[in-house]
């Protein structure tokens, strides 16, 4: 437990900070999953709806530095790789 008060100050911040940042790393996590469910039920339109609303949700997480902007990165290239993959599956 912090005595100085700077330190009670500085864990009062960070709790909230917690808080906040867990709104849009979970939005994002949630995103990230239901476009890759979408992948596997190969439903394409659902899938292309998912991947854009999880790009958007991760791009908005680097932007607030909740996650690296090259781990945001990594993702969505990973999100867009399954999905045309999946496209040209069903071309």
């Amino acid at each position: 437990m912090a005595n100085l008060k700077s330190a009670i100050k500085r864990n009062r911040q960070n709790k909230k900070r917690r808080l906040r940042n867990r709104v849009y790393r979970g939005e994002a996590r949630t995103y990230i999953r239901d476009a890759r469910a979408s992948m596997l039920a190969e439903n394409l339109e659902d899938a292309r709806v998912s991947t854009l609303k999880a790009v958007k949700a991760l791009d908005k997480a680097a932007e607030k530095g909740i996650i690296h902007k090259n781990n945001a990165a990594r993702r969505k290239s990973r999100l867009m790789k399954q999905l045309n993959a999946l496209e040209k599956q069903n071309a």
